[in-house]
């Protein structure tokens, strides 16, 4: 149950994941599976649903009805979906690197806060749009390696993120469809040539109307 909750926010963050609260679900989910490791003891599978669906629900909620401070709410959005995408890399491949992982979660962190703020300028929004590639590719892999333990750290993991964070960039910067846009337009057919009356009648036309009547 857990790995397909991770898969399912997963897949909803590739397709969906400029909608704010979809990608503050999300960011909650990554963030209560790094906090998971955080407590090796906890291994009932029950508390790690339960975990990821809380915090899941909670960035939901958060990012959904904080209409009125939605600048702030993308900013810290941002800075915790870097940070949260660093240490979900550290935890799906096995390094623990003690006290340089959180240095680097910062860094993350710092980066993240930056493509927001970068890319709210000038549509479209590349900085979610890269973000929420990566966290759903993140997700979804995370869950395939919970259902398929021996593609946990091997070269397979990080071609799937790598794919996965790809296809979800590519679907929701609109690249897939600017392709289809400039396909050639069939041409469109010549319109008919205006009617032309015959040359004397134009003439004696034009004649008769600027000679004037002689008058007796």
């Amino acid at each position: 149950m857990f790995p397909i909750l991770l898969i399912v926010i997963g897949i909803a963050v590739l397709l969906l994941g400029q909608r704010l609260a979809v990608l503050g679900a999300a960011v909650g989910a990554l963030l209560g599976v790094v906090l998971l490791r955080l407590f090796p003891g906890t291994s009932d599978p029950l508390v790690h649903f339960g975990v990821v669906l809380g915090l899941a629900l909670v960035g939901f909620f958060a990012a959904a009805f904080a209409r009125g401070i939605i600048d702030v709410v993308i900013l810290v959005l941002g800075a915790l979906a870097g940070a949260a995408i660093v240490l979900g890399v550290l935890d799906l491949f096995g390094t623990d690197l003690g006290l340089v992982k959180w240095l680097l979660a910062v860094v993350g962190g710092v980066v993240g806060l930056m493509m927001i703020r970068r890319s709210r300028r000038t549509p479209p929004d590349w900085g979610m749009i890269i973000l929420a590639g990566l966290i759903g590719a993140l997700l979804v892999t995370r869950g395939i390696t919970q259902l398929l333990p021996s593609l946990q750290g091997g070269a397979i993991s990080t071609l799937l993120v790598i794919v996965l964070a790809g296809a979800g960039i590519a679907y929701q910067g609109g690249l897939l469809k600017g392709r289809k846009a400039a396909a050639p337009a069939p041409a469109a057919p010549a319109a008919p040539p205006p009617p032309t009356s015959p040359a004397g009648d134009s003439g004696t036309t034009e004649d008769n109307q600027s000679i004037p009547p002689s008058t007796k």
